[in-house]
């Protein structure tokens, strides 16, 4: 896999910058797009190279990589990883992970810089709530009927790929993602380390994780291997009740008394609003939302990646 070049949108990101230090170790040229604005913290290697795409304007966005490409040649694989998981507005989600996937796509097909492969980092969201009376395992071909805008708006941008004749897609759906640089579990972690189990509802949760950096290894040698037009759901292959989650996390952390609060679903879908509605009056976006109310509240995030 040496000497091929690859674009990772998102490259800012807690999976984007692993896919980054993924691509760096493989020896790929290895381009990172992001934002003007957003951190570098991980993105410090001397070999990368940067491209700030303008999503948002086509006609910007098809002449920055035509002169790329004048100058570096085609990119082999687009891992395009660039997207929202909490927005302000609910339009937000569909502009970002909807369309603007569409409009880097059809750039990239209107200047003939189609790649090899061109990776859609998606969620196991899309799929929806499980079964939660048998706890049956989601499986790839069963249904999406995703249940959050999040999945809703991912669903779209898959859908609209998949209806491309020819177009070589290769769609990822993992599963809850932690490792380094993650903030959202380490939130979880936190409250563990200081003494509080705080769990939503009172029916058992089964939850199911990919390491990140596992999740960048799948997408590379899936990439090795040619494989496009496929769907996969990406996880670690094991189940995990929230109680065994938080003794494994405990266990790491070598603690062993905490205290466990449950708290009913009905008081974290208010909370979660009210915090939404707070966030939203000082211009801000909060993480813990009805979007992600929405996420907590399910019951079966176990999947079968068979």
């Amino acid at each position: 896999m040496e000497n091929r070049r690859v674009l990772i949108t998102g490259a800012s990101g807690f999976i984007g910058s692993t896919a980054v230090d993924k691509s760096l170790e493989l020896g790929f040229e290895t381009w990172a797009g992001i934002r003007k604005n957003s951190s570098r913290e991980f993105l410090k290697d001397e070999r990368i190279k940067f491209i700030d795409l303008q999503y948002n304007n086509p006609e910007v966005m098809k002449s920055q990589l035509t002169d790329l490409i004048s100058k570096h040649g085609k990119f082999h694989y687009i891992i395009h990883i660039a997207g929202i998981t909490k927005a302000r507005h609910t339009i937000e989600f569909y502009n970002v992970n909807y369309l603007q996937t569409r409009k880097l796509i059809e750039c990239l097909i209107e200047i003939d810089a189609v790649p090899e492969a061109f990776v859609l980092m998606s969620s196991l969201s899309v799929m929806g709530a499980g079964d939660e009376i048998n706890y049956t395992p989601i499986k790839i071909d069963d249904e999406p009927k995703p249940d959050t805008v999040y999945g809703k708006s991912k669903l779209e941008a898959e859908n609209w790929i998949k209806s491309l004749n020819n177009f070589p897609y290769l769609i990822i759906r993992p599963t809850g993602v932690y490792g380094p640089r993650d903030k959202d579990y380490l939130i979880l972690i936190k409250a563990l380390k200081s003494g509080f189990g705080i769990g939503a509802g009172f029916k058992k949760q089964v939850l199911s994780f990919i390491y990140s950096e596992d999740l960048a290894d799948v997408v590379f040698k899936l990439l090795d291997k040619g494989i496009t037009r496929k769907e996969y759901i990406v996880s670690d292959g094991n189940c995990y009740t929230d109680r065994e989650f938080n003794l494994i996390v405990l266990e790491a952390l070598k603690k062993k008394n905490i205290l466990n609060i449950k708290l009913p679903l009905f008081l974290v879908k208010h909370a979660a609003f009210i915090s939404e509605k707070t966030a939203a009056m000082f211009g801000k976006v909060s993480t813990f939302n009805s979007d992600k109310y929405r996420i907590m509240k399910q019951r079966n995030w176990s999947c079968d990646i068979l």
